[in-house]
């Protein structure tokens, strides 16, 4: 399941997008258009910097802006900086240690599918795509 978090996070950018046209968009006015609160959103672009998607500069004029444009956002590596994997068992997490049960995992395959199919949507699916 897709926390608020993660939500909030597309929201964050598809803003950012749309009104971040060549400057730096305040946080509060970020809060004030989708209603969410500027300390949540405060944690939320905290993890969306440290992950490369945003920049932020501080003081007069200071803000947040996109580091790259929004055809060049994948739904699914917004969702990943803010919620962490999307594997939906341990053994598919990226660098998992190799399952010594997988040979005999009669559920492995299903878990795969719904993993593969989670990524490809997600991954197809661009920022400017909800714009």
């Amino acid at each position: 399941m897709i926390s608020t978090k993660g939500r909030y996070a597309l929201r964050i950018m598809i803003d950012l997008a749309q009104h971040g046209e060549g400057g730096n968009v305040a946080l509060k006015d970020i809060a004030e258009r989708q209603q969410i609160s500027k300390k949540y959103l405060e944690i939320i672009v905290r993890d969306l910097v440290k992950g490369g998607m945003l920049e932020g500069v501080s003081g007069k004029g200071g803000g947040y802006r996109l580091c790259r444009r929004p055809e060049e956002y994948t739904v699914y590596e917004i969702i990943e900086v803010t919620e962490g994997t999307l594997a939906p068992v341990a053994c598919l997490e990226e660098n998992a240690k190799a399952c010594p049960l997988a040979p005999e995992c009669h559920t492995l395959p299903l878990w795969t599918e719904y993993y593969k199919l989670t990524h490809d949507f997600f991954s197809s699916k661009k920022l400017s795509d909800l714009l």
